[in-house]
């Protein structure tokens, strides 16, 4: 042990952690990391580190590093300050132990340095970044959905239990290095998850699901006292939540019809859905339009990646790729029956929602061959672009350009 440890200190930190480089004039010079930028947090955690270097392009002749000792997560960045979520679970809960989400924040208000200044806990896990949010006081909002497993009562012989979910809306404040919750809600939707949430200002929204989609709407004024508002039940469930104005949700997700006498519909009735609610009134929110796009086994990247959801607030357009299967389509290639559109939709608070068209890319799988297919290979629609009256469809095999007047004619 003392041989190693000689050999160990005998070495620098640049042969443990790789240096950057800068070149200005044809001059490289190596910008080693420096021991004062690492910092350990008081918490488990697998190898590796996080680190946030900073890059002034006014002054580009340094890199500045900012490390902890932990693993990457989701981020959310104010204008002064930056988070990142770090998941914690237990391979073998014991009763009583629940899941843990670590944050570490920084401070990014100046130009030249990002520097590490607090971390904290909070029960549960998050979906998403929009599942954080730091308002202008700088007080830490973050809806939680956390898990833990109990005795199972109603089957004493089953020994591991069972597990329940509840789920929260957390506000935090740092103090002297730590962030501290100084504000919970009230228990929401036990037995459900949060399948999206977003934070306005002194608003919140979350979305959990089980059967129907619960949309809570929340009062974040006092930050010690998140309140619950009002809890709207509607059927199925949204996973992205986008501020549409000031009184309005723009939302993607999937309709999903409530059982009937206790018996569940069929699966088949599912679909995609678009929807808006009208949150004018925080205590009496409605879903106030609906549409339902494509068939049950229909699906649009957009449900889970908030850069596939494109809405053009000035022509009050929204675009999604979405990919489906055409059960009544005739042909003997496989992709015959498959459908990679971008869909295009009017969007209007008062009036709803009114289907432009598609531009489709249905070819660019019937170009490959069958037997040359490879997974990492993805010739749907993914992402699109919206600029004066052009819609445009990208996916891996091409761009497609079309009038947003005339979609089917690229």
């Amino acid at each position: 042990i003392a041989a190693n440890e000689k050999l160990i200190r005998a070495q620098t930190l640049a042969e443990w952690v790789p240096a950057g480089k800068i070149s200005i004039g044809g001059q490289t010079s190596t910008v080693p990391a420096e021991c004062t930028s690492f910092q350990k947090v008081n918490a488990p955690t697998r190898l590796g580190t996080v680190t946030v270097a900073t890059l002034n392009l006014a002054n580009p002749t340094r890199i500045d590093r900012s490390t902890i000792i932990a693993e990457p997560g989701e981020i959310y960045a104010s204008q002064q300050n930056l988070y990142i979520a770090t998941r914690h679970w237990w391979w073998w809960p014991a009763p009583g132990q629940r899941d843990t989400t670590y944050l570490h924040k920084f401070d990014i208000s100046s130009p030249d340095a990002a520097l590490y200044v607090a971390s904290g806990t909070v029960d549960g896990h998050i979906v998403d970044q929009f599942s954080m949010d730091e308002n202008s006081k700088g007080f830490f909002r973050v809806a939680t959905t956390t898990q833990f497993r109990v005795p199972d009562t109603r089957n004493p012989n089953n020994w591991w239990g069972t597990f329940e979910t509840v789920s929260h809306v957390n506000v935090l404040a740092e103090s002297n290095g730590s962030l501290d919750v100084v504000g919970q809600s009230e228990d929401l939707a036990k037995g459900e998850r949060i399948t999206s949430a977003r934070f306005i200002e002194d608003k919140g929204f979350v979305v959990t699901f089980r059967q129907v989609d619960p949309l809570f709407t929340f009062d974040l004024s006092d930050p010690t006292k998140p309140t619950k508002l009002a809890e709207l039940k509607v059927p199925g469930f949204s996973t992205y939540l986008h501020p549409m104005d000031a009184n309005h949700l723009l939302t993607i997700g999937t309709y999903v019809p409530e059982p009937v006498n206790g018996v569940q519909p069929d699966w088949r009735q599912r679909a995609l859905q678009l929807a808006i609610f009208d949150v004018t009134d925080m205590k009496n929110p409605r879903q106030s339009h609906t549409q339902l796009v494509g068939t049950s086994s229909g699906y649009s990247e957009a449900q889970h990646e908030h850069k596939a959801f494109n809405y053009f607030p000035a022509k009050k357009l929204l675009a999604i790729p979405f990919i489906d299967w055409n059960y009544n389509a005739t042909g003997s290639s496989y992709w015959t029956y498959f459908v990679s559109d971008l869909r295009v939709f009017s969007v209007d608070a008062t009036t709803g929602f009114t289907p432009r068209g598609a531009i489709s890319m249905r070819d660019m799988y019937q170009v490959q061959s069958y037997y040359n297919w490879t997974y990492y290979w993805t010739p749907q629609v993914r992402r699109s672009v919206m600029a004066d009256d052009f819609v445009y469809a990208i996916s891996d095999s091409g761009i497609r350009a079309a009038n947003v007047n005339n979609l089917s004619m690229p």
